[in-house]
């Protein structure tokens, strides 16, 4: 059995968990109850997730943290900026 196959349901399960708080964020253009300091953290974690997955050749591991990586900076940008305009 070919586990990467296991790893890319699980990355394409748990990013995909962000885009529903990317979309809110987006279309309210408020952050009102998100949490700045929680997507700091696990921006963090996902990076470092990432360097691991690259690290030990997983490209489920790697393309998964990337695209998370991706989501998360795309709503700590937007928080940042909403919270900036107040």
């Amino acid at each position: 059995m070919n586990y990467e196959i296991i790893g890319f349901i699980a990355a394409i399960l748990t990013t995909s968990s962000f885009i529903p708080q990317l979309v809110k964020v987006w279309k309210s253009k408020s952050s009102k109850g998100v949490s700045v300091s929680m997507y700091l953290v696990m921006l963090s974690g996902v990076i470092l997730w990432g360097v691991y997955g690259y690290l030990i050749g997983s490209k489920s591991v790697l393309i998964a943290n990337a695209i998370t990586a991706l989501l998360q900076g795309a709503i700590l940008f937007m928080l940042l900026n909403s919270r900036k305009l107040k």
